[in-house]
């Protein structure tokens, strides 16, 4: 009987290793998270507020530029638009984790399952999005071929459309692993997190997310702006396109480092589970308030992207900032482009390759 009882215990302590429910540490006792859970309750709070605030007010603007020139939007807008509408209601889901981070999930299961699979629909949706304006770029200016037609927008929102429900297919981990549940660890405060049934779904949904939400994305990207790269490279180096250069590393610089941090933190995570799953060592406690701790932070800083997205693709373009001062003029704005810059018909892109493909940026 005893035998058994040990044997029960050690699958409860596997099950729960399993649905992020307790980490244990070289003496086999619980390890408490209230390290991890004050900086969370400092942190998340006000970083998250910080995103929500300036990202709302970015990509808001920007959604009002391309709302006031909607009759004249060529593909690269469209793109931007979807960015900035993925942008924003990932940025609307920040309230409730910071919340969660504050007083646990005070929510039920069905908006933690709600919060959870548009938060990840969104965030597929922006990384997509981005790869998709690369994509454009790419054909646009190095092989001067036009991915839609500029006439038939529709096709482009089509192509939007798709996007969308693919990712809606990649938040099905969300609808279904997601509960609100108590959680040891954090004084048994109810927390939104995946209840796997095996660890082998973790494995499954992490694979998916390096792949799809990072690691594919990175390769179109690095691909598409290095030839873009090499294109402008070629012949006279013009004002133009050193600055278009200078946009491209930009972006590029922007992504990496919003994102890899946190990959590099989640696959460590993937790694230290399985590791703690497949033999008898188990975790420190201060190792995993560590990590914890890195993946609170490298994430934030994953989700501070949201608010970099619209200046990179849009503030950066002279139109752009022609086109908002133009709105705000009659409310007593006065400031101005200069000169030099205001004559410029296209967007950065545009002039110093492909003059057809014109923007509203």
């Amino acid at each position: 009987v005893t035998l058994l009882s040990v044997d029960e215990q050690i699958l409860n302590v596997l099950e729960d290793l399993y649905n992020y429910s307790y980490i244990l540490n070289g003496e086999g006792t619980v390890c408490g998270q209230e390290a991890s859970m004050y900086f969370d309750s400092i942190f998340i709070p006000v970083l998250y507020s910080l995103a929500l605030v300036v990202g709302l007010v970015g990509n808001g603007l920007v959604l009002v530029v391309l709302w006031k020139k909607r009759m004249s939007l060529n593909v690269t807008d469209v793109f931007i638009l979807h960015l900035c509408l993925a942008d924003i209601l990932l940025l609307l889901t920040l309230p409730f984790w910071a919340v969660e981070a504050v007083k646990g999930w005070i929510f039920d299961t069905v908006l933690c399952k709600l919060t959870g699979a548009l938060f990840k629909i969104n965030f597929y949706c922006g990384i997509f999005m981005l790869s998709c304006i690369s994509l454009d770029r790419y054909l646009s200016i190095v092989h001067a071929v036009q991915m839609y037609s500029r006439k038939k927008p529709m096709v482009t929102h089509c192509c939007c459309l798709m996007v969308w429900l693919f990712c809606l297919l990649l938040s099905i981990p969300d609808w279904k692993f997601l509960v609100a549940t108590e959680d040891s660890r954090r004084q048994d405060k109810t927390q939104c997190v995946p209840d796997y049934q095996s660890g082998s779904w973790l494995l499954v949904t992490r694979l998916l997310y390096h792949i799809l939400g990072f690691i594919l994305p990175a390769l179109i990207m690095l691909f598409c702006y290095s030839c873009i790269l090499l294109r402008l490279r070629r012949g006279s180096q013009c004002m133009q396109k050193k600055r278009a250069i200078r946009v491209i590393i930009a972006l590029v610089l922007a992504f990496f480092i919003s994102w890899t941090p946190y990959n590099i933190t989640l696959i460590v995570d993937t790694i230290q589970t399985n590791w703690t799953l497949n033999t008898s060592n188990q975790t420190s406690c201060e190792s995993a308030t560590a990590l914890d701790v890195a993946l609170t932070a490298t994430s934030t800083l994953g989700y501070l992207h949201c608010c970099v997205n619209p200046v990179l693709y849009a503030f950066v373009g002279v139109k752009f900032r022609q086109h908002l001062l133009d709105m705000l003029r009659p409310l007593g704005f006065t400031l101005k482009v200069p000169a030099g810059l205001v004559s410029r018909k296209s967007s950065v892109w545009s002039e110093s390759v492909d003059t057809s493909h014109t923007s509203a940026f």
